[in-house]
């Protein structure tokens, strides 16, 4: 009796259209479906087997759209995500959480990147051939017996 209350009550909570979400949170409809596939939002049927969504899902879409901004995959936000209790929705203490754990993937994304900055005049740490004037030319291809793609970019 109890699960039923609490469907129900989660029934009424979720109220949302599917067409207000998309536009409050200014992702399109079928961002939403994704995410939903995804398991990165959720959302319930009404009694005619249409989507309804709870107002926190404003919320999550938007902590979703913060961390795809700065590079978080969707695979990482849900796994991050799915460390919060029962699925729910990121309160500010655990968007502070969420946001330290991925300024360590930012800070090593910043490093990357400005090392292929300060490379990329001189060498685009392909290991190639033909650039004979390359600091790391790769003369009789020994680079390419044990790896092959831009294969030095990745040192440091």
């Amino acid at each position: 009796m109890k699960n039923n209350a609490n469907r129900s009550k989660k029934l009424t909570e979720a109220n949302l259209t599917v067409g207000y979400v998309a536009k409050r949170s200014g992702v399109k409809v079928s961002t939403l479906h994704f995410y939903e596939t995804k398991g990165l939002i959720r959302s319930w049927r009404n009694g005619g087997n249409q989507r309804r969504y709870k107002k926190d899902v404003l919320r999550r879409i938007a902590v979703i759209k913060a961390a795809q901004a700065m590079g978080i995959t969707l695979d990482e936000i849900k796994q991050t995500l799915a460390t919060l209790p029962d699925q729910r929705t990121p309160t500010q203490k655990d968007w502070a959480a969420l946001s330290k754990q991925w300024q360590a993937q930012l800070d090593e994304r910043i490093a990357y990147m400005q090392r292929l900055r300060d490379r990329v005049d001189g060498c685009i740490g392909c290991g190639c051939l033909s650039m004979s004037k390359c600091p790391i030319y790769n003369k009789n291809d020994h680079l390419g017996e044990n790896q092959s793609g831009a294969i030095l970019l990745e040192r440091d």
